[in-house]
């Protein structure tokens, strides 16, 4: 079995993969292809992906029996012991609402309720 994600993708691919696979809801494709199809398949999603986000797993013999491969995605498929997992990139969340620095009342807990020095 193969399952198909598509992110943001021009409805032209989208069209494109109905011809092979079903599409269960907006922009996920499952079906049972051959190897040789799902490999010519995978090379069209990714000459016609453009700005979008592509992502397939697909069967194998093994002992996860399953494999991903990933297109312009910010997880990425990592071998790790022979099991495949997918890493997210780990970023600080900045606000740039909220002001650096502390805050009033955390700066009136740590110091105290001591005046400022002149």
């Amino acid at each position: 079995m193969t399952v198909i994600i598509l992110t943001a993708c021009p409805p032209g691919l989208r069209g494109h993969l109905t011809q092979w696979l079903l599409e269960l809801t907006a922009g996920v494709y499952v079906g049972h292809i051959s190897a040789r199809v799902r490999v010519r398949l995978w090379t069209r999603v990714t000459e016609m992906a453009g700005v979008g986000r592509a992502l397939m797993v697909y069967q194998i013999p093994g002992e996860q029996r399953l494999s991903f491969v990933a297109h312009d995605h910010h997880w990425v498929p990592v071998d790790l012991d022979g099991v495949t997992l997918m890493r997210r990139p780990v970023a600080p969340i900045i606000n740039p609402a909220i002001p650096a620095g502390w805050s009033k009342a955390a700066r009136r807990r740590r110091f105290g309720k001591r005046g400022r020095p002149a």
